[in-house]
């Protein structure tokens, strides 16, 4: 029987059954993978591999790349075992947060906020930001696979922006967490934005196109766009909604302690999320270190960018410190336009 699959759109998702095709590819990528860990097999469910064959075209040799290599980072980073003691210092100014509301369609809203850095230590930011990212993911419905990312540009400047930070963001996003972003709405952005966002437009896959929405303050049409995706009342005021209580670190930090309480049961066997078979504990370590799949790609994993805008697949960051970064159709490339 074919697994059921989130359709991503900019406005929620449509449920579709994976075609007999797409679902031979998500069978063939779990025996090239292997049998795993049950921690690690909780992440191959049936949507978690299709997430990663879509942000690969469905390249059967290039998801699994890109797979194997998220497994090894999740086996030595351990994202879930992130804690709010450990990075709560990083919360303070609210530059990340998850809402208390979700959009109308029930996809959890990160809210960011790049004029709010309060830190240096690109290790420090980076852990934060896999820490809201699982915490999104902990609290989307079972029946969701992306979020929205609510970033306003109120006070933002290029002094925001750390290219080292970027480049590491762009990293963790894209080859860790394809598929995840639903809608980024910009609100309020700088007016070079979009300029540069005109250029990269054409050469971006339409369902990437409707990801991205510009809004101000200002425009009446922008007004549409949110009343669309919120409800009015909940909204902050800060996003032209009538809620004016902000942010508060306080309630915010026993928001994330209860969450982290619920972390542990979330990453089991007992996952409403997973529908992937229950994998025997291997005889001998797991190799995630070996590809041995031949992959045509012609990307090195050296960190070096390709530049050519050909083929973009929908793999694409906006990265918390306001730089927009674009996989340019490469497996670890991408580029920063600020």
């Amino acid at each position: 029987m074919s697994a059921t699959f989130e359709k991503s759109t900019s406005n929620g998702s449509e449920k579709s059954e994976a075609t007999e095709e797409q679902q031979a590819k998500i069978s063939e990528i779990r025996k090239l993978i292997g049998p795993l860990p049950a921690k690690l097999s909780i992440y191959c469910s049936d949507a978690a591999i299709a997430r990663y064959l879509r942000a690969r075209n469905w390249n059967v040799k290039k998801a699994t790349k890109m797979l194997k290599e998220t497994l090894k980072w999740r086996a030595e980073y351990k994202p879930e075992e992130i804690r709010w003691e450990e990075i709560a210092h990083e919360a303070e100014t609210g530059k990340i947060y998850r809402s208390n509301y979700a959009d109308k369609h029930g996809r959890t809203v990160l809210v960011m906020r790049p004029s709010c850095q309060n830190t240096k230590s690109t290790k420090g930011q980076i852990r934060y930001l896999v820490y809201c990212m699982e915490n999104a993911i902990l609290n989307l419905p079972p029946d969701k696979e992306q979020m929205v990312w609510l970033i306003d540009f109120n006070g933002y400047n290029l002094a925001h922006t750390s290219v080292k930070v970027t480049r590491e963001t762009a990293h963790v996003l894209q080859d860790h967490y394809p598929e995840r972003l639903g809608v980024a709405i910009l609100y309020n952005p700088p007016k070079f934005f979009e300029p540069f966002w005109k250029v990269v437009k054409p050469f971006l896959e339409p369902k990437t196109q409707n990801k991205v929405k510009f809004v101000y303050s200002d425009d009446p049409n922008s007004k549409k766009i949110m009343e669309d995706l919120f409800d009015m009342e909940k909204l902050e005021s800060a996003f032209g909604g009538n809620d004016d209580s902000g942010f508060n670190i306080s309630r915010y930090a026993e928001r994330m302690r209860e969450d982290d309480k619920r972390m542990p049961a979330f990453w089991t066997r007992g996952n409403p999320q997973s529908s992937a078979p229950p994998q025997p504990m291997p005889t001998l370590p797991v190799d995630l270190n070996s590809n041995n799949l031949n992959t045509d790609s012609n990307s090195p994993d050296n960190g070096k960018v390709d530049i050519s805008l050909s083929h973009v697949s929908d793999s694409e960051t906006f990265s918390p410190d306001g730089s927009l970064l674009v996989n340019e159709g490469s497996d670890n490339g991408s580029r920063e336009i600020h």
